[in-house]
């Protein structure tokens, strides 16, 4: 199954493929994720910006019950404005970090275990935002 393998590619545990998660950039982009949500966090979304400015990730710690995003740049440069952003959906307090950036944004985390998020993130005027994903 090309999901699948994907998925695999992707180190997306088994929770994320069974709900629903579908992964559709290439194995680059996941390369970019080195971790910066901290230990014990695995992507299990995420979200190439266009022209190849970077990617927003979406991580999940079974273990605290918190999602983390972070928004990574393809090729770091000259600071930016970067956002990094995720809230629980239905509710209107959005967790963010927004600056000028050379590199990463975020992380950002929230405690959403059960439920579902709102994410996304912006490299200088790109911006994606994801509503009601990675419920559960």
């Amino acid at each position: 199954m090309r999901i699948a393998k994907k998925i695999a590619a992707f180190g997306l545990t088994a929770a994320a493929a069974t709900a629903g998660v579908v992964a559709t950039a290439s194995p680059a982009s996941a390369a970019l994720y080195g971790g910066q949500c901290g230990s014990g966090y695995n992507i299990v979304n995420l979200i190439d910006l266009p022209n190849s400015r970077g990617t927003v990730y979406l991580t999940y710690s079974s273990s605290t019950g918190k999602n983390c995003v972070v928004t990574i740049r393809e090729k770091p440069g000259t600071a930016t404005l970067m956002e990094a952003y995720v809230r629980k959906s239905g509710t209107t307090k959005w967790i963010e970090e927004s600056d000028s950036f050379t590199t990463y944004a975020g992380p950002v985390y929230v405690s959403a275990a059960g439920s579902c998020v709102d994410w996304g993130g912006t490299i200088g005027t790109a911006s994606q935002t994801r509503y009601g994903t990675n419920c559960g």
